[in-house]
């Protein structure tokens, strides 16, 4: 990889000798992932970092899934499970690809509010796009900087509101009985800027028993109190009653029929039901042309009731904490930084000193998804309690960043100290069911180290490396092998991880960036059994991730433009261990072997566009290109979901009427008809790995804004 990456830089610096003079059409977007507190260009910064903004976030799409847009970011895989008791699975460079449900593996923000708990998990259900100004994506090193959890990060930033007042509402519809209705309001009054949003989306799902309804509301009110200060106030909630949960297929089911809903979601209707409501509180304050500081507070509640496809006599046993989940969750936090903006060597020297602290209380209660016996046996409703304790999770870190400048040179640097500390209070202890309380701590250092040299005006290398870290969450906790009980014995995983990588303009409005990577975890969190939508974890040996990603994006002629977004990523484990096999599994004794693919993680992934707008019409056309590789379904390799290639073809029309602006839309995706598994559940233990994708299908819409 090291002769790759000198002879990419040999190639860029010749590409570069035809682009000396100042490329001036070129976006070059400020960015704050990077750096805490810390507005920098994503081109000068020594880290992979992209930005969707909001245009190409609604442009011709549903606008509810991450998975529409982040095929764009390479180094990315987002896939569309088609089923939202579950969630999108996003993993950034192989980092996430386990998770069962939610997100897990990154760190993910709602303008500057966390959306992920202190432990790791990830929630993306209240992410609002219709109000979205852009997205901003990091993957690499520099996202230890952001603590427990970090392969990478991705935050959604609402748009401001104003100059003018807006007011807009929209409407689509798809095949598979998909609605999408939204409003938004947005304008200023005098110091005060507002951007609220309303969206429901309905769909009776591509297979049986996936219907799916979700009522979000997103705001965001900013009050300037000065050029020095300014006070900001989010808030957004987010209801999704008895979403249906069709389950995975095994491959039998899959090939026989991919919309079939799995073994068992009709007998015991499985569902998910998910309330949160969220608030967040925002100060920013300059004190001087040295010194400023930001104060960040937020706090909120998510209830979670699921019920699973646990067999009636898999919980007979007092010991079974039975089919239905029943999770309230409340939490709070702050994060606290200041900024000195000073000069060191003659150059520009900033520095962020902070300090966070999040803390999350959870009742976690568990009952029999059965009630009755015999004949009068009834499924899928609430039976007996089997599960009764309070959880308790606290983080406090601490950290420090800098980024000094010259004029050929840049160097950032930063270090984070994390601790995460677990604490649980049995209060179901009946007969053989003894007290499964307990607690756990975690701590971890994270430095990383990153340097730019700034080649000429068109062209930056730069060279980063750091030590990230993971916790298991909670929900990898919940469950031991064999017993009840939290899995206290589970470790942390480290990480570390370096990054080579090429920014370029190669000519006006052009720009190309690429990116060599690499990364070792140690003590890799992974499935032990995984059952019933149950799942148990351990700790493996040593994995290793390594790839290479990059992204073209520019115009041509009159009204051209073309994007490509690439990524090769291998994925493996460095070191043997042994996993359960098919369950009933109380002790692991299949052999996992060194080398052998880490499931989830395709090793491949391609996003193409080609696009023509013809301004005086309003008109614009596009044809997209999807391709993922193959995915392994589990540890052993046994299996695998073939790799696919996908087209979509997307056409709108703008018009300006007065004080009306009119958007009407219409696409089609998987334009050949294309059968195949769009995701994966990685190591199910019954063998129901495979969650099928659509086949060719239709979405139109219509949007129209008012400014007063």
């Amino acid at each position: 990889m090291a002769r790759t990456a000198v002879a990419a830089a040999a190639a860029l610096l010749a590409l570069h000798a035809g682009a000396q003079d100042r490329v001036e059409g070129t976006l070059r977007p400020l960015v704050v992932t990077p750096m805490p507190g810390l507005s920098t260009s994503a081109f000068d910064t020594p880290a992979s970092v992209d930005v969707i903004d909001g245009e190409t976030l609604r442009n011709g799409q549903l606008g509810i899934n991450l998975s529409e847009s982040l095929a764009r970011v390479p180094g990315i895989t987002a896939l569309n499970r088609q089923n939202y008791a579950q969630d999108v699975q996003i993993s950034s460079r192989g980092y996430g690809a386990r998770a069962t449900f939610g997100v897990r593996g990154l760190r993910l923000y709602t303008d500057g509010i966390p959306a992920t708990a202190p432990d790791g998990q990830s929630q993306v259900s209240h992410f609002d796009l219709q109000s979205a100004d852009r997205i901003e994506v990091l993957r690499g090193p520099f996202s230890a900087l952001y603590g427990n959890s970090s392969g990478g990060v991705i935050s959604l930033f609402t748009a401001d509101g104003g100059p003018d007042t807006v007011a807009e509402a929209g409407t689509a519809f798809g095949g598979f009985g998909t609605r999408r209705h939204n409003a938004r309001l947005s304008g200023q009054e005098g110091r005060f800027q507002y951007n609220l949003s309303a969206t429901r989306f309905d769909t009776d799902g591509l297979r049986d028993h996936s219907a799916a309804r979700r009522t979000g509301l997103n705001g965001k009110v900013r009050f300037n109190a000065s050029d020095d200060t300014r006070l900001g106030l989010v808030l957004n909630s987010v209801d999704m009653p008895d979403t249906q949960d069709p389950l995975g297929l095994t491959r039998t089911e899959f090939d026989a029929d991919p919309r079939r809903a799995g073994s068992g979601a009709l007998d015991f209707n499985t569902r998910k039901s998910v309330e949160q409501q969220q608030a967040g509180l925002i100060l920013e304050h300059r004190l001087d042309a040295v010194h400023s500081f930001k104060l960040t507070g937020w706090t909120g509640s998510r209830e979670t009731v699921q019920f699973q496809s646990i067999p009636v006599a898999t919980q007979a046993p007092i010991t079974q904490p039975g089919g239905v989940i029943d999770l309230d969750r409340r939490y709070h936090g702050a994060d606290a930084q200041w900024t000195v903006r000073t000069r060191a060597f003659e150059s520009p020297l900033a520095i962020t000193f902070g300090v966070s602290a999040d803390r999350m209380t959870e009742d976690r209660r568990g009952f029999q998804n059965f009630t009755g016996t015999g004949a009068a046996q009834v499924l899928g409703v609430q039976g007996a309690l089997r599960r009764d304790e309070e959880n308790r999770l606290r983080s406090f870190d601490q950290y420090v960043q800098g980024v000094w400048s010259s004029e050929r040179w840049s160097l950032t640097a930063g270090l984070r100290h994390s601790t995460v500390r677990f604490a649980s209070d049995d209060r179901f202890i009946v007969g053989a069911n003894g007290d499964d309380s307990g607690s756990a701590r975690y701590s971890a250092t994270t430095p990383v180290l990153g340097v730019v040299w700034h080649a000429s005006e068109t062209l930056n290398l730069y060279a980063s490396a750091g030590r990230g870290f993971e916790t298991p969450t909670f929900n990898e906790l919940s469950y031991r092998p064999g017993g009840p009980g939290l899995n206290f014995g589970l470790r942390s995983a480290y990480s570390r991880q370096w990054e080579l990588g090429a920014k370029a303009a190669l000519a006006k409005d052009w720009q190309l960036n690429a990116a060599l990577f690499q990364a070792r975890t140690s003590d890799e969190l992974v499935v032990l059994t995984n059952s019933g939508g149950r799942s148990t974890f351990q700790n493996a040996g040593r994995t290793e991730r390594r790839g290479f990603e990059a992204a073209l994006a520019g115009r041509f002629g009159q009204g051209g433009s073309a994007a490509l977004a690439a990524t090769w990523l291998q994925a493996r484990y460095d070191s043997e261990f042994t996993t359960c096999g098919a369950p009933p599994c109380t002790a692991p004794t299949v052999l996992v072997a060194d080398g052998n693919r880490i499931p989830g993680i395709p090793g491949r992934m391609l996003f193409g566009e080609l696009a023509w707008e013809h301004k005086p019409w309003g008109l614009q056309t596009a044809v997209e290109v999807r391709h993922t590789g193959r995915i392994a379904v589990n540890d052993t390799n046994t299996d695998f979901a073939a790799a696919s290639t996908t087209v979509a073809l997307r056409a709108s029309l703008r018009q300006v009427l007065g004080r009306w602006t009119v958007r009407e839309f219409v696409r089609v995706d998987n334009v050949t008809d294309r059968r195949y598994a769009g995701s994966v559940i990685v190591n199910e233990g019954n063998g129901r790995f495979f969650e099928p994708a659509p086949g060719r299908h239709w979405l139109a819409g219509v949007n129209a804004a008012y400014t007063f």
